[in-house]
């Protein structure tokens, strides 16, 4: 298990600390194997996540996007206008949210609400989505958004007090369109939730020799599992950094 010997946080307590609905995020492609040595040099401090006595736990993710997948390439052109639509269910304790990320000049912006498991996109998650959109300068219909990409993963989630900051630890990735699916098993997904300024593990990372990967579960996922869709801004880390994260 991973952290297992951290002094943990609540989630009252994070969320007070560390909300970071608006934040600058910076990913990373680790194998599984080395995160003994990432969390050995975790700064002093750090604490983890909590609830009911799990420190691991369950997300699933569905992700919405128009018919000609707007959302995928205005991401995978690094248009810096775009957006991400997706339900989320935390399956331990069955909580759902229905949010929308956009991005402005200070990094990315979560906005979310609490949504029905059934329906996503019921009368209330229309108007959110319609009007978070809106006020972003994004004319997207969301009559039009449909269920694109199913995706699940066990996610780890750390305190950095001394940055005020998150350090997500994100495995066991599985990937579903309904027609097609793809795991990554042996490969971990390390995101650090800031402000501008990167985080202690950030700098231990690039001293490692470990650089930020562009990778979006939705737009890599996609791309991985449709080679006939242009993979844009994801074509290194598909072609690269995953197969070299997964054979180290």
């Amino acid at each position: 298990m991973i952290g297992l010997d951290l002094p943990a946080i609540g989630l009252d307590e994070l969320t007070e600390v560390a909300d970071l609905q608006r934040r600058v995020d910076r990913k990373y492609l680790l194998p599984a194997t080395a995160l003994p040595g990432l969390l050995a040099a975790l700064p002093a401090g750090a604490r983890i996540l909590q609830i009911d006595g799990a420190r691991q736990f369950s997300y699933v993710s569905l992700y919405l996007d128009t018919p000609d997948l707007l959302a995928y390439r205005l991401a995978g052109q690094r248009r810096r206008r775009r957006f991400k639509v997706r339900h989320r269910r935390y399956a331990d304790s069955g909580e759902s949210w229905l949010e929308v990320k956009t991005r402005d000049a200070r990094g990315t912006v979560k906005r979310r609400i609490p949504a029905a498991v059934a329906h996503p996109l019921g009368p209330d998650g229309r108007l959110f989505v319609a009007a978070t959109l809106e006020h972003e300068g994004l004319e997207v219909d969301p009559d039009v958004l449909v269920p694109v990409l199913l995706t699940s993963y066990h996610r780890t989630t750390l305190h950095l007090p001394g940055d005020r900051a998150r350090l997500t630890i994100d495995v066991d990735l599985a990937l579903d369109d309904g027609g097609a699916s793809l795991r990554w098993d042996g490969l971990a997904v390390v995101e650090t939730k800031a402000g501008r300024h990167p985080t202690a593990v950030d700098r231990h990372l690039w001293r490692s020799g470990v650089r930020p990967a562009r990778i979006s579960k939705y737009g890599t996922g996609l791309a991985a599992l449709h080679p006939d869709l242009p993979d844009l801004k994801w074509h290194r880390t598909l072609t690269h950094d995953i197969p070299a994260a997964l054979a180290a």
